[in-house]
């Protein structure tokens, strides 16, 4: 399986989990950490911002290390994708916060 079918499969898995993607330009210094993206909870919906400068590989693995959130256990992914996916360090899940508690800060 090639990196451009990978990616493809990876962005249809996340998406079922109702993430959306974003592509954008992440300004950064060149001193600092390079950031390639990462999953974010914005507004109570989760998003996944991608560096639209992200190499393949960095965009594989944004959007690995983002599906590892997420429970997969019983999900059937092609092997290639599980070995990807079990290469790549456990995440925290997200708690995602009720939209009513969540008016109550505003």
């Amino acid at each position: 399986m090639d990196e451009n079918t990978i990616i493809e499969q990876l962005e249809d898995l996340i998406k079922t989990f109702g993430v959306h993607i974003r592509h954008e330009a992440i300004k950064q210094e060149e001193d600092l950490v390079k950031v390639v993206g990462g999953l974010c909870l914005l507004r109570g919906e989760y998003v996944l911002i991608i560096s639209s400068k992200a190499t393949t590989m960095e965009r594989i693995n944004t959007l690995a290390t983002a599906l590892k959130h997420f429970d997969l256990d019983q999900i059937y992914l092609r092997p290639v994708l599980r070995e990807l996916l079990d290469r790549i360090p456990e995440q925290r899940p997200f708690d995602l916060i009720d939209k009513e508690k969540l008016k109550e800060f505003s």
